[in-house]
């Protein structure tokens, strides 16, 4: 007999993503066809909420996705709603932080942690909830036992995305699809290699159209995509760019969403790399996108430091793509990490230069201040200091509009 339960997800602007992939799969799921869902967009509703459900279900389950940069919020309501809730609610985590660093987020006061890809597994957490209340034959997750030891239950196979739904038409959330997961260049701040792996997963093109025409059906008609590198769309081995897949994908949805949406693709919440930005790409993106910009990460201005992070690109290439960009009437927004491991004063000076350059010939600097990051080869890494030269370089250039983000130091 199948509990009666509700799941509340905390469904913050940076983390609701995840959410609409978990929905989605939910959805096409007949077991789960009376299953109540609960987005909550901040901890005040979300408080109101948890009172108004907690004595109307035998069990509630919370959802929380969250980055490492969140942990620290993250730890202070999880321990508000545990004292205010007790053990009314069962506490699962999932994300980024909670798949690089599980003991520490059981040790937050979460009952279970997923450390892998959430689609099937968080399904089968709620089955085993609504059934008997046993995790142990859950793959994927962690949990800690009656003699408080931390149980692992084993790696999960990774994803087909055509299996799952990119968005929640059940449920009614939409947002950009995802196009890819992986990759393989394995930079070593990013987590994205190493715990999506290293080998490319693309959404068939016949899966992504499936969306874009309910979306457009329903007026949503602007496109976006999810993507770590949207020029490696359709490629094998994630470098050498496959520019028919990406021409069949752009045509298709431009077919579908014009003459009233709009179609962009490596803006935000995608990127590209700068090896990647050439004539036939550019190209690419004029003819079949409303693109006003390309998002670019390069991260540094220092060769040595490039090397160091395993970039696989070089400083020219971040010249060459700027100039592209901007040769071709597209704005260039630019990824620059401060404070990487083992800057020296030379490799911050050449990367002043570099900024100073590209800010000179229209580029805009998208800056984010080194954080190390569970599961990469930086986890244990410090942020270096940031000195005065490249803090009067942003106070210069912030209110400019040279330099803009919202978790660099200044």
């Amino acid at each position: 007999m199948k509990t009666n339960i509700a799941v509340v997800f905390y469904y913050t602007k940076i983390n609701r993503y995840s959410f609409n992939a978990l929905m989605g799969a939910i959805e096409v799921d007949k077991y789960f066809d009376n299953l109540k869902i609960f987005c909550i967009r901040n901890s005040k509703d979300l408080i109101i909420k948890l009172n108004e459900v907690v004595n109307i279900y035998d069990k509630i389950v919370l959802g929380i996705s969250f980055f490492t940069i969140q942990k620290e919020y993250i730890s202070k309501l999880l321990c508000y709603l545990k004292n205010e809730f007790g053990e009314k609610i069962i506490y699962v985590a999932g994300g980024p932080h909670p798949t690089g660093e599980p003991v520490q987020t059981l040790n937050m006061g979460f009952d279970i942690v997923v450390s892998s890809e959430g689609e099937e597994t968080f399904k089968n957490v709620l089955k085993a909830i609504m059934e008997n209340g046993d995790y142990k034959n859950v793959q994927g997750i962690n949990f800690f036992d009656k003699n408080r030891k931390i149980v692992f239950t084993g790696k999960t196979q990774q994803v087909d995305l055509d299996s799952y739904p990119p968005v929640t038409i059940k449920y009614n959330h939409f947002g950009p699809i995802e196009i890819t997961r992986g990759c393989v260049f394995g930079c070593y701040f990013c987590q994205t290699a190493y715990i999506f792996g290293k080998t490319l997963r693309h959404r068939s093109i016949k899966s992504i159209i499936k969306y874009v025409k309910y979306m457009a059906k329903i007026k949503l008609n602007d496109f976006r995509a999810i993507s770590p590198n949207a020029f490696s769309y359709g490629s094998k081995d994630g470098k050498k760019i496959n520019y028919e897949q990406i021409e069949t994908l752009l045509w298709n949805i431009k077919k579908i969403v014009k003459p009233d949406g709009k179609v962009f693709f490596g803006t935000f919440p995608s990127e590209v790399r700068p090896e990647h930005v050439n004539k036939e790409t550019i190209k690419l993106i004029l003819k079949y996108t409303d693109n006003t910009n390309l998002v670019m990460g390069a991260q540094s201005g220092s060769q040595r430091i490039l090397d160091l992070c395993n970039r696989g690109h070089t400083v020219k290439d971040i010249f060459d793509a700027t100039e592209l960009i901007l040769k071709n009437g597209l704005k260039a927004n630019i990824d620059f990490i401060f404070g990487l491991p083992e800057e020296t004063e030379k490799d911050v000076q050449e990367t002043i230069k570099v900024i100073k350059e590209l800010v000179k010939i229209g580029a805009k600097i998208h800056a984010h201040t080194f954080y190390p990051l569970p599961q990469t080869p930086f986890a244990t890494k410090k942020h270096e200091k940031i000195g005065n030269e490249l803090k009067l370089l942003i106070k210069e250039y912030l209110p400019k509009g040279y330099i803009y983000g919202n978790n660099f130091l200044v």
